[in-house]
């Protein structure tokens, strides 16, 4: 374990130093870049004005060094020499405005370049050129200056001093110039040139005494000592946060077929007992690896940060985990505003459901009642609305989404919307018809009816199929569109809400067979079978006198149109003992019988007992000679 802790220590430690490294470089580079860019304009422009600066002072000493010769009593030749130093001053004062205000106008666009300590922090920033150096190149220059002075083993709080040259400050260790300050320095900082360099003079006096204080061996067997005893606790803490998990596991394998039965949801089984064992341990595993790393996590910037050549990583690291947390926490304090106007919207919205949701309610049960407006549409226009509704929330709520102005945002719902208008064309066309279908009222569940080659009652109307049961319990499911396409008949209809449904059938008799005795046999067969109506009464039609025989059709109602089946089969029964009972042969229009020596078609069990076959009759014809 002591292993693997050192060789995370020592991969997490190169990472850093190779990524920070990597971005101070392009950092600098494309800094100082920009920064050249910014102020090549403005340095061109410096240059003329020190040029008219150096002008102006050199005026100004020829001109303070004739009033030191004149005469007291040379007046008039005084105030005119004063006026002129007056103007030159007033120059400079505007010269210095004029400046500072350039300055102003480019301080938040223009980059800065910083002069590092020993540790890697900064001490200051350098904003402008000096002479040939650029920004950048002054930041390099003052900070490799800067890293000699700790080999400076007789360097204390008053090695450095401050000389002032013509147009600088310069501040030096003995002869070695350290850096030079300039009016433009000055300006960029908001003070005077002296202020400013006093203050670096302190600020780099400081930084070299506390390197000097922080590399002593006295402190480093400190920080040593400490690192040591960090190291140990993580190392400890691991330990017991191991063998602590381990008891949980071992604790959790116990319990299989105890506490621990498995999942189940009313009588389906989630998980088993030992799958919920395996998921169990498994969480527990990755909770004691998330807890590891958690504390190495924790360990690393404490370790880094007892050293002040690695303080700066121990910010980093705290950086990514609080840095993220930051944003996350800024980002959702930024967008509450938006988050009550979602709410507020959703609320409305669901509260305007309700109140469709009731009115549908009270629709249905027809405690509600509109003109024109049929209780079983109740359903369907509420599920309408409720889309319709979602979909105008949603509409609203969009622009307040997180990223929806993203191009990226824009480019997937559009992708989406695609996907759903050319993936659902074919759907889309069922949904319409099943919309129009509710609203024609065709069918509704239970009734039997029978569309284009499918005869079976409703059990199942939906906005894409329309599901039919047979009367040989066939479940055919057939799709809006097609039942919008194709004929429909509604058997329920009228047997629910008029005299009944008009149950027939036909049957072919001979010339031979009085049509009145037809008729009543018919007659007698509608009245004996059990669910066709006594009133209205039935009646028979003679629809056709063919070549052989007549085709006579009984007609009667019914209230049970689901029961066809049933109710053709006895009265196709009734008719036959109703013929049979009357001496009527059903025998056209297929079959024939030959009455000579053969016996009648009806049953024995219809005929006398003393009925027997006809002989068969022979006429012989004599011929004459």
């Amino acid at each position: 374990m002591k292993n693997n802790i050192k060789h995370i220590a020592v991969i997490a430690i190169s990472l850093l130093i190779s990524i920070t490294a990597n971005a101070q470089t392009d950092s600098l580079k494309q800094s100082d870049s920009l920064n050249a860019i910014l102020l090549k304009e403005y340095d061109n422009k410096l240059k003329l004005i020190e040029k008219q600066r150096i002008e102006d002072s050199i005026k100004k000493s020829e001109l303070e060094t004739q009033l030191s010769q004149l005469k007291t009593t040379d007046n008039l030749k005084k105030e005119e020499l004063q006026k002129q130093l007056q103007e030159i001053n007033a120059k400079e004062a505007q010269r210095i405005a004029d400046k500072k205000a350039k300055i102003d106008s480019l301080r938040l666009t223009a980059k800065s370049f910083p002069v590092q300590g020993f540790f890697n922090d900064t001490l200051f920033l350098i904003y402008n050129k000096l002479g040939s150096f650029t920004a950048h190149d002054r930041a390099l220059a003052i900070t490799e200056r800067v890293s000699k002075l700790k080999d400076d083993y007789s360097f204390s709080d008053k090695s450095l001093s401050i000389v002032e040259s013509e147009s600088t400050f310069d501040i030096v260790n003995g002869e070695t110039i350290i850096m030079s300050i300039s009016e433009n320095d000055a300006i960029w900082n908001n003070t005077t040139i002296k202020e400013l360099a006093e203050k670096y003079r302190i600020t780099i006096t400081k930084a070299v005494l506390n390197y000097k204080q922080e590399t002593s061996l006295t402190t480093l067997l400190k920080e040593i000592g400490l690192a040591a005893l960090v190291l140990i606790i993580l190392i400890v803490l691991l330990y017991f946060v191991g063998k602590l998990f381990n008891w949980t596991n071992n604790k959790i394998k116990q319990q299989e077929g105890k506490r621990i039965n498995g999942l189940k949801i009313k009588n389906y089984t989630v998980l088993d007992a030992s799958r919920q064992v395996g998921f169990l341990t498994g969480l527990n595993t990755i909770i004691k690896w998330g807890v590891f790393l958690l504390l190495v996590y924790i360990a690393l910037p404490i370790i880094f940060g007892l050293f002040p050549w690695t303080q700066n990583f121990a910010q980093t690291l705290f950086g990514y985990v609080f840095n993220p947390l930051k944003k996350i926490g800024s980002g959702l304090w930024n967008y509450l505003p938006n988050l009550f106007t979602i709410i507020v919207i959703f609320f409305v919205f669901r509260y305007a459901l309700k109140g469709i949701h009731f009115l549908k309610n009270e629709i249905e049960q027809e405690k509600l009642q509109l003109s024109g407006f049929y209780p079983d549409w109740a359903n369907p226009t509420f599920q309408i609305l409720r889309v319709v509704l979602y979909a105008f929330m949603f509409v609203l709520i969009f622009p307040y989404l997180p990223g929806s102005d993203s191009p990226i945002f824009q480019g997937v719902s559009v992708f989406l919307g695609f996907l759903f208008t050319f993936g659902s064309a074919g759907s889309l066309s069922n949904i319409v018809a099943g919309i129009v279908l509710t609203y024609m009222r065709l069918f509704k569940i239970g009734d039997r009816v029978k569309i284009g080659d499918v005869v079976g009652d409703i059990i199942e109307k939906s906005l894409l199929v329309t599901r039919v049961r047979t009367i040989k319990n066939e479940i055919i499911s057939i799709p809006n569109s097609t039942v919008m396409s194709s004929h429909s008949t509604n058997f329920s209809n009228e047997a629910e809400n008029g005299n009944g449904l008009i149950m027939h059938t036909t049957v072919t008799i001979g010339y031979d067979v009085p049509w009145k005795d037809m008729h009543q046999a018919l007659l007698n067969a509608a009245d004996r079978t059990d669910l066709l109506l006594k009133e209205p009464k039935p009646f028979v039609l003679q629809t056709s006198l063919d070549d052989f025989y007549v085709s006579y059709q009984i007609n009667a109602y019914t209230k049970e149109p689901n029961k066809q089946a049933g109710i053709y089969s006895q009265l196709h029964q009734n008719i036959q003992d109703c013929c049979n009972e009357a001496g009527i042969e059903i025998l056209s229009p297929h079959y024939r019988a030959a009455r000579d020596g053969n016996m009648i078609t009806i049953p024995a069990n219809y005929l006398d007992k003393d009925y027997k076959a006809p002989s068969f009759n022979v006429k012989i014809k004599k011929e004459e000679n």
